[in-house]
């Protein structure tokens, strides 16, 4: 996640001003949401993890979805936007792995 926010403050940087200060600002503000509650499910009780999880999930779409719409609005290039869209895709992998570990985790004790 820490690499893809360094990709996105590059991006950020160089965003045309009305598309800076407005969805600019928005993605800025996701990107710390999801390094804050990856941050907070790192450290919390395997049981308490999950909500974390799938909210860092979600705000990664909004994310997605986000940019998608500055490159659209030729905010970026297409080389900008396939970078930092990989990095995102991976992110939503490794998120959704241990999120999926999580659950099969869960339903193993529900069940024994």
């Amino acid at each position: 996640m820490k690499d893809s926010y360094k990709l996105w403050q590059v991006l950020l940087a160089i965003l045309p001003k009305t598309l800076r200060y407005s969805m600019g600002i928005k993605i800025d503000s996701l990107f710390v949401e999801v390094i804050e509650y990856t941050s907070m499910a790192s450290f919390l009780e395997k049981s308490e993890k999950l909500p974390y999880l799938k909210v860092a999930i979600r705000k990664i779409d909004t994310i997605k979805i986000l940019l998608m719409i500055v490159w659209e609005n030729r905010g970026i290039d297409d080389k900008k936007y396939i970078t930092i869209s990989e990095s995102l895709n991976e992110v939503g992998k490794m998120l959704g792995g241990w999120s999926g570990q999580l659950i099969k985790s869960a339903s193993v004790k529900t069940s024994a």
